[in-house]
């Protein structure tokens, strides 16, 4: 227990550092991207509606939703990676079976799809404005075939919109949906750990693999909370982009802070994306690193 104590602390210091770091270059990078410090960032969202320091202040929560969402974004990409089999074990003990396969897979690929959704460059693929896309096509100098593919399998902008919306509140339902198989695989991963050791040599050492199994158990209450926080937090944020703007009349305190039509229309929208980004950056980026071997489950 000891032993297993003294490692999981390193790596808990490891994992604290790393999101510590991440949310100050979050910090950067948000800084940047609403002060369009570097133009041609290709995101469809407007900041001219808002002063320095809420342009500020939107930096900052980008930076600490970084730095907050790195540990439990590991960890989700972990149970991805052994609730699919990723790693061929065949092991009955650590399935989760085929629904909830269903689940994580549909739950990764729809968060990674919304997260385009509101990049400029998709946008023109999914988008047909005949007012001004395919006009814009023409004076970019595409070919002639990509501008009659996009207009047959574009969409209206107002339907767009509407169809990103929906796809974001379904990515996070099925992120609240996939919590089950998430939190099974957090406590399966102890459970590899005792079958790896038991296996690993005639006289195996079990008592690391103990430990870890009742610290896994210990922890499950914080670890469900960091698998439901950034799906809740994104969907209350949505919900938040869509409530009237004569309803925060009566908050004088937060409009005179920041613009109520930016902080309901824009900043909550843009924070609620933010969130599915990079929870989709962090799990791909971490699985790309599983599968080329940089990081195992152990």
């Amino acid at each position: 227990m000891a032993d297993f104590k003294e490692k999981r602390w390193s790596s808990k210091r490891s994992e604290r550092l790393l999101s510590l770091v991440f949310g100050v270059l979050g910090f950067f990078w948000g800084l940047a991207i609403v002060l369009e410090m570097v133009p041609g960032w290709g995101l469809d969202f407007d900041f001219e509606s808002l002063d320095g320091f809420g342009k500020f202040f939107i930096a900052v929560l980008m930076g600490c939703i970084v730095g907050l969402f790195y540990i439990p974004a590991t960890r989700n990409a972990r149970a991805f990676w052994l609730g699919t089999d990723q790693i061929r074990s065949n092991l009955s003990i650590i399935s989760c079976g085929w629904f909830g396969r269903m689940l994580l897979y549909g739950n990764y690929l729809l968060v990674v799809f919304t997260s385009t959704l509101w990049v400029v460059p998709f946008i023109e693929l999914l988008v047909c404005d005949k007012s001004d896309g395919i006009k814009g096509l023409h004076s970019n100098g595409r070919n002639r075939y990509t501008e009659e593919l996009i207009g047959r399998l574009g969409m209206l902008r107002s339907d767009f919109y509407k169809f990103r919306v929906w796809c974001m509140f379904s990515s996070g339902i099925l992120q609240i949906l996939s919590l089950r198989p998430n939190v099974q695989m957090f406590l399966n991963e102890a459970v590899l750990c005792w079958y790896q050791r038991l296996h690993a040599s005639k006289v195996p050492d079990l008592d690391y693999s103990r430990a870890k199994v009742f610290l896994h158990n210990h922890y499950m209450f914080l670890v469900v909370l960091q698998f439901f926080a950034p799906a809740a937090i994104a969907l209350l944020l949505l919900g938040l982009s869509h409530i009237d703007v004569n309803l925060l009349a009566d908050f004088k305190l937060p409009c005179n802070l920041l613009p109520c039509s930016a902080l309901v229309k824009e900043m909550a929208l843009f924070l609620a994306w933010w969130i599915t980004f990079v929870w989709a950056i962090f799990t791909s980026v971490s699985l790309t690193l599983y599968r080329r071997g940089f990081l195992f489950v152990s």
